[in-house]
């Protein structure tokens, strides 16, 4: 018997760990069963076609808010050319309100609800050796003739029974993140998620985690992205794990982990000062400042304690910190938002991450949407679209805020422009508001531009909101387009002069030099190495303003030199020294 376990990503780089858990549970059965991945932005009829190829004779599909219309759309064509393959769903989109979905979507004979491993292994023994029946397989909602049999739910596994699914290398991963789960569940309770939904917290045995961690590091892959919900929920097990990664840091890999920021004590403050940077990665999970909300949301969250957790980990100048907000949550009105968006801001988060409330099956939000006046749209991911406090109209101006964020803030291409910019708005969330309506004002949005054309816009935005005299902000625009590489194309604004063209060629001329400040390009001609760094001339003190955004930019030609071999780990910039012609 064939089995075909589909996964459908959001992304090329993303993998499934689901379908190959479920392969790797069901060993007996290796034989029968294969796993094949797509994205969504594959065209339909080519993951049609694919899975026809295949001629599965059970079809198992992985359901989440990002595919399941495809998937909706897949199970109806597939069963009229192949109306004898049996059709499987599992995964969180399919958990609930399952069996309204399969009245509607009469093709779907089979919804494993919940966690899969052990339902699938049961499931496999039914159909392929013949042992057991559906009726006692628990997990499952399934079909029998015309009608829906809704059986016991699955008791969850042991997390130590859960196999890991790297063992054979990882060649399938090249320029894909790779996904690792340490522990389920979370201890909180927030309405909008459906981790709240499973009481309590299931750990892997840290010796078995650790071990298999090792396998990571001796591969040196590029990033393992963990899953847990709150990976430091419980102190012990996330610094064992932090311990064991920085003893045995690789100097490569990248480990990303979702924590609960304010959870973070000053003893493990202080050991994440200590490791590599570009070692770790944080994601926390703010969501909103403003406590009526929180209190609606039931979110547990102490905000001045966690800003003063982000600010020291921001002092030892080593982790990426990922900030969330989120746009829609009952009791946050537009002014509100804003005001949640300065708090966090003000955190100088590598990233900060504005998303919209999806208003998720299960959830317990789902249940108070009327309560709340939260209306949003009918189909996955269920994005709300206005509340009791916020209109469409503000959903929409959010909507451009958050790419203005995405493109001049989290892109790290702008970052000491847009520190320039700040002073001259009334707050950062002044300053992203009149970008964006300047953008919609000028039609921006409706094309895609180059990274010049961004430049480009920003400097006319500054000219028209701020000062149309101020040359400063040009030679800032340049440092930052240096800092990301070699400029060979330049913007009409930017004014380029040989004067220094001599001085410059013998900077590189002089072994001292290259001794002192590119001892890694020691073994290339000057020539060589000039394309490969840049030196340029700025007529302002650009460095001295760089370590400090206080103090006022003077008149005082600066020679800096870009070295773009070594960066930095949180922007990508290259790595820049002031010197002398």
């Amino acid at each position: 018997m064939n089995v075909l376990l589909v996964g459908i990503n959001a992304k090329f780089i993303h993998s499934n760990l689901a379908i190959r858990y479920l392969q790797k549970y069901c060993t007996y059965y290796k034989d029968n069963i294969e796993t094949v991945e797509y994205t969504i932005n594959n065209h339909y009829d080519f993951i049609l076609q694919e899975i026809y190829k295949k001629k599965p004779d059970i079809l198992t599909i992985s359901c989440y808010i990002w595919n399941i219309e495809i998937v909706k759309s897949l199970v109806k064509d597939y069963k009229k050319i192949s109306p004898d393959t049996l059709i499987v769903l599992g995964g969180p989109e399919v958990s609930y309100d399952t069996v309204d979905l399969m009245n509607e979507y009469k093709e779907i004979d089979i919804v494993v609800v919940g966690e899969g491993e052990a339902t699938f292994n049961d499931l496999m023994k039914y159909y392929i050796d013949g042992e057991g029946n559906l009726d006692s397989t628990s997990g499952i909602i399934y079909r029998k003739g015309k009608e829906l049999l809704v059986n016991e739910y699955r008791i969850p596994l042991g997390l130590d029974d859960i196999p890991f699914v790297y063992d054979n290398g990882f060649s399938e991963f090249q320029n894909k993140i790779i996904y690792y789960e340490s522990s389920r569940g979370c201890p909180f309770n927030c309405q909008y998620c459906l981790s709240s939904i499973e009481k309590g917290v299931r750990l892997r045995s840290l010796s078995l985690v650790l071990k298999e961690l090792q396998c990571f590091l001796d591969a040196r892959v590029v990033q393992v992205k963990f899953v847990d919900r709150t990976f430091n929920c419980n102190k012990k097990h996330a610094l064992g794990i932090w311990k064991y990664l920085y003893e045995h840091d690789n100097g490569f890999t990248n480990f990303h982990f979702e924590i609960s920021g304010d959870l973070l004590d000053d003893e493990t403050i202080e050991f994440l000062s200590k490791v590599r940077p570009g070692l770790f990665q944080l994601e926390v999970g703010v969501q909103s400042t403003n406590e009526t909300t929180i209190n609606n949301i039931k979110r547990k969250t102490n905000f001045e304690r966690l800003s003063g957790v982000v600010s020291k980990i921001n002092q030892g100048n080593n982790i990426h910190q990922h900030l969330d907000l989120i746009a829609g949550l009952p009791g946050e009105d537009y002014n509100s938002f804003g005001r949640s968006f300065n708090d966090v801001y003000k955190l100088e988060p590598q990233q900060l991450q504005l998303g919209f409330l999806k208003v998720l099956k299960g959830s317990g939000l789902k249940q108070d949407v009327g309560k709340y006046g939260i209306i949003y749209k009918d189909k996955a991911p269920y994005e709300v679209l206005k509340t009791k406090e916020l209109s469409y109209d503000d959903v929409l101006k959010l909507k451009m805020i958050e790419e203005m964020v995405e493109i001049y803030y989290n892109s790290g291409n702008f970052y000491f422009a847009i520190k320039y910019m700040e002073r001259y708005f009334s707050d950062p969330f002044d300053l992203y508001e009149k970008l964006a309506r300047y953008w919609l004002r000028n039609k921006y949005h409706e094309i895609n531009h180059n990274k010049i054309k961004l430049y480009t816009i920003l400097l006319e935005f500054y000219y028209d909101e701020v000062e149309k005299d101020d040359d400063n902000i040009k030679e800032i625009l340049k440092f930052d387009m240096y800092l990301q590489e070699k400029v060979k194309k330049y913007p009409y604004w930017l004014e380029r002069s040989n004067d220094f063209r001599e001085d410059i060629i013998e900077f590189y001329k002089d072994e001292n030099n290259i001794l002192k400040f590119l001892p890694d390009y020691s073994n290339y001609t000057s020539k060589q190495i000039s394309r490969m760094t840049h030196l340029e001339i700025f007529p302002i003190n650009i460095i001295k303003w760089s370590h400090d955004f206080d103090q006022p930019i003077k008149n005082d030609e600066t020679a800096v030199l870009f070295d773009y071999h070594n960066r930095d780990v949180f922007r990508n910039n290259a790595k820049y020294v002031q010197v002398k012609l």
